[in-house]
């Protein structure tokens, strides 16, 4: 990839359909320099991928405010101190435009305060006030910032449409009373046919078509100037054609029915439908929102040999910093001092405790339980695995799954089919239709058809069925440690039939541990053959002696420093611990050195069937104890199968290790042979390369299948199979390269993964044929005149909300 390579994520304003994304998309793509860009309704975020030497993204953000909607801002209000003249200012002016993301910056010499706009999701904050200290200049005072301005951006835009929509029900409910209480006679003759009757009707309307309604039409200006058409052109249409109608019949140049209230009653309907609907939509992007407020606000670092309480974004990368119990871990570090169990649930998923000491790595924002610990800051800022999580789950959200492409080819061309659907309404009511009874003249009759097949439409519907239902379900995914990294992995995950999962570290801890203990010598009991064992193991650097080590270790014993310790090549080792001469290794070692072992073969056979290695241990000449060493299965991998046959997949292993260990943990977890009995349930003795081609031939029977592995060793068998599952820690985040990463090394992520993406996957084909079945049976039902136009504007307003409420039921789903 070029170097000039640089990828943008942009908050995007004014967007109201699916018709509104295709002409952001469009005129972004238009800029020379821009390699691809996506814009998604629900998370109403653009993202794009442009060369930086021929594009910046000043222009990007021009480009879009062309096109008639605008980049959501956050401000920031600054006291500065040593601001000395004109000149200082418009240097530090000019130093901070210089810097992307930072849309306008104002210096007041006078009181010195700096103003400054700045686009949320490319710069933060503490950028802003770490270039501000660069630059020389001493910050007194910052009001204004937060920690989320894109959302403040959003909610502050909620509350004006919530103040439009009081509006528009102010003079929009009495009106209609008004209009039906004429209609139904409830009102006098000589009241009803006054003029100042329809004068106040007219007085009613007008705030609401031109105050209320106004961005309808400044929308269907600049979709229209952009060679688009929009929600907001079927709008504007169809109010505009109720309420312009009317004015000819109140001046008395024409005799008919009013249609005040109907045009009003169109916005405001359409007004309280699109401020639910937001609000709605805030909803789904919850997960998100929990997570990045997780972060614990202060850190207590030790500076110049004192402890002092700071803000979290000031801590640096090798602060020493102490956690107390009940507090919050701030950012990623390695323990140093004491020892804890950390609640990891929110990373992880996990419910139980982790014990922590010293070496072990801490993940910010996770819980210290009991225990003060101290530790050196490692990752912080945006590189921590909290602000990786989220940022990954963003970029998950902000792509199209493909089953979202349907929706967009439809979206395109579906307002001009309206319009001409709305055109062909009024004509064949105009001229063909039979004459109309009553009152009502057909000129009348076909204009209320036409408004109401342009106003029942719902092109919103549409664009949200996809997106809404993908922020749902990777926040979802976030919460349980279940981490999308593009929303087509998401869908994609739905339709597998096949898994296929590494051995060691995946089903198997992928560490050697002491499994089996026993005792040869009735004079030594278990801890002190493993102190004896681990003793002389104590300077080993081969996996069979830490494990050995970690055992003693689990058991809190003392161990002695060994004396005279040799390593024997292939067979185990030498040394003198405590006074005695210890020999810890194979039978072969022992009968070396004339230690009988006659009576402990069948001992060690039995054993070694079971795929484990047999560690023998003597002292001073005979044999005391044996030590059974085994990669053990991880408690949850059989569990994790099992979920996984029940969701009706086939389920394989695959490993480098040989057939007599890898059946044997095969056993262990209940994996027996495949659905059909045909395929085998056990590969062994397969190399990397190997792995590669028993996917592509399982590949090529017809399966859909997942690979499920470390995430590196398995790197090539991950990319080539449908689906790459890394199994990982919340610090490899960043490197994984598989679409799916769990957070945590628990195998049950897997069958969850997969009961998740086709929760979604259901969810939108749900919301997709109501979408689509909606616009189906109702535009023709207001063609065909069955629905007036007040009715349609209400079924409009509700298909939106349906859709997106749909969409949050996901929170809900059940995934074991």
């Amino acid at each position: 990839m070029a170097e000039s390579t640089r990828y943008v994520t942009l908050p995007i304003t004014g967007m109201t359909c699916a018709n509104c994304v295709a002409t952001v998309e469009r005129n972004i793509k238009r800029l020379d320099g821009v390699r691809s860009a996506s814009v998604n309704l629900a998370s109403e975020r653009a993202s794009i991928e442009y060369d930086g030497s021929k594009l910046s993204q000043d222009e990007i953000v021009a480009s879009i405010q062309r096109a008639g909607y605008d980049v959501a801002r956050g401000e920031m209000n600054v006291l500065l101190r040593r601001v000395a003249d004109s000149t200082e200012a418009s240097r530090l002016e000019q130093t901070l435009l210089a810097k992307d993301g930072i849309v306008g910056a104002n210096v007041n010499l006078a009181s010195e305060r700096l103003r400054l706009e700045y686009i949320p999701t490319i710069i933060e904050p503490i950028e802003i006030h770490e270039l501000i200290e660069k630059a020389g200049f001493e910050i007194i005072e910052s009001t204004g910032e937060s920690k989320d301005a894109e959302r403040e951006a959003r909610q502050n835009e909620i509350g004006r449409q919530r103040r439009l929509l009081i509006t528009g029900l102010t003079f929009t409910v009495p009106l209609f009373v008004l209009s039906m209480a004429r209609d139904l006679g409830f009102v006098p003759a000589d009241i009803a046919t006054a003029p100042w009757y329809d004068w106040l009707m007219f007085l009613l309307a007008t705030p609401v078509q031109f105050y209320v309604g106004w961005q309808y039409y400044v929308g269907a200006f600049k979709a229209l100037r952009n060679g688009a058409a929009n929600m907001d052109v079927l709008i504007a249409m169809g109010s505009s054609a109720a309420y312009f109608y009317s004015l000819p019949i109140l001046l008395g140049w024409l005799k008919g029915h009013l249609f005040f209230e109907t045009a009003a009653v169109i916005i405001t309907l359409i007004k309280l439908g699109k401020y639910l609907e937001a609000r709605a939509k805030g909803r789904t992007s919850e997960a998100i929102r929990k997570l990045m407020n997780l972060q614990a606000k202060t850190a207590n670092v030790i500076r110049e040999g004192r402890e002092v309480e700071i803000p979290v974004e000031q801590v640096q990368v090798g602060d020493l910093v102490i956690v107390r119990p009940g507090e919050k871990i701030p950012v990623d570090g390695v323990v140093v001092e004491g020892t804890t169990s950390v609640d990891e649930a929110m990373l992880t998923g996990e419910s139980m405790p982790v014990e922590k000491g010293p070496q072990d790595e801490v993940v910010g924002a996770t819980y210290n339980n009991m225990g003060m610990i101290k530790f050196k800051a490692l990752r912080v800022g945006k590189d921590t695995a909290l602000a990786q999580i989220v940022r990954l789950v963003e970029e998950a959200q902000g792509s199209k799954a493909p089953i979202q492409h349907l929706a967009d080819k439809v979206a395109a061309i579906f307002v001009p089919a309206v319009i001409g659907v709305a055109l062909l309404t009024f004509a064949g009511w105009l001229i063909i239709a039979p004459p109309p009874s009553g009152d009502v003249s057909a000129f009348t009759r076909a204009l209320i058809n036409m408004i109401a097949v342009l106003v029942v439409a719902c092109p919103c519907a549409m664009g949200l069925a996809t997106p809404t239902a993908v922020m749902v379900g990777t926040g979802k995914g976030a919460e349980q440690g279940i981490l999308f990294k593009t929303s087509a992995a998401l869908e994609r995950a739905g339709s597998l039939t096949t898994v296929v999962l590494d051995k060691t570290g995946t089903i198997t801890r992928g560490q050697p541990s002491v499994t089996d203990i026993e005792m040869l010598d009735s004079r030594v009991d278990e801890d002190s053959l493993l102190k004896l064992a681990a003793g002389a193991e104590r300077g080993s650097e081969h996996p069979l002696g830490q494990a050995i080590v970690a055992a003693a270790g689990a058991r809190a014993l003392q161990l002695d420093e060994p004396d005279d310790f040799t390593a024997v090549a292939g067979q185990g080792i030498e040394a003198r611990v405590a006074g005695q001469s210890v020999l810890v290794g194979t039978l072969k070692l022992m009968t070396e050195n004339h230690i009988p072992v006659d009576g402990v073969r069948e001992q060690v056979e039995a054993l070694e069937r079971q795929a484990k290695t047999v560690v023998l241990v003597a002292a001073d000449g005979n044999l005391v104890g044996l030590l059974g060493i085994a990669d053990s299965v991880k408690e949850n991998s059989r569990e994790a199968i099992r979920e996984l046959k029940q969701l009706g997949l086939e389920v394989i292993m695959v490993t480098g290790d040989n057939r007599q260990t890898a059946e044997a943990v095969a056993r262990s977890v209940d994996l027996a042979p495949s659905l059909n009995g045909s395929q085998p349930s056990v590969y062994a003795e397969v190399l990397p390369g190997g792995k590669v081609s028993h996917i592509k031939s399982l590949q090529s029977q017809g399966k859909i299948l997942a690979m499920v592995g470390d995430g590196i060793n398995d790197a090539p068998a991950l990319a080539q199979a449908d689906v790459g599952i890394a199994i990982g820690t919340g610090t490899d985040i960043a490197m994984a390269a598989a679409p799916i990463t769990l957070i945590s090394d628990n195998l049950q992520g897997v069958p969850k993964a997969v009961a998740l993406s086709r929760g979604t996957l259901r969810t939108i084909r749900q919301n997709l044929f109501w979408a689509f079945i909606y616009n189906i049976l109702l535009i023709p039902s207001a063609a065909l005149g069955i629905m007036n136009p007040m009715l349609a504007a209400g079924a409009m307003a509700f298909s939106s909300i349906f859709v997106v409420t749909n969409s949050l039921r996901l929170r809900g789903i059940r995934l074991s």
